[in-house]
């Protein structure tokens, strides 16, 4: 499974702009119908909150095939 580490430099990123900005997905539109449909996990429970504010520490997994670790920017 591809495991992605994303320094984050602000306190938090929502879920969509999280997805954009790993190219995940290539829009916001595109990113919202994945989240809608459920093939977003945070920390291991379902997430249909698009706007869900990530944190440093929170783990996303998407489609049960990547895995996003937030870390604290250096």
């Amino acid at each position: 499974m591809p495991e992605i580490k994303f320094p984050l430099t602000t306190e938090y990123i929502d879920l969509l702009q999280l997805l954009k900005a790993t190219s995940i997905v290539m829009s916001g539109g595109e990113a919202k119908v994945l989240v809608d449909d459920g093939f977003v996990l945070v920390n291991g429970e379902p997430e249909s909150r698009r706007r869900r504010k990530l944190r440093v520490g929170d783990v996303v997994l998407f489609d049960g095939q990547i895995s996003i670790e937030l870390i604290k920017s250096e």
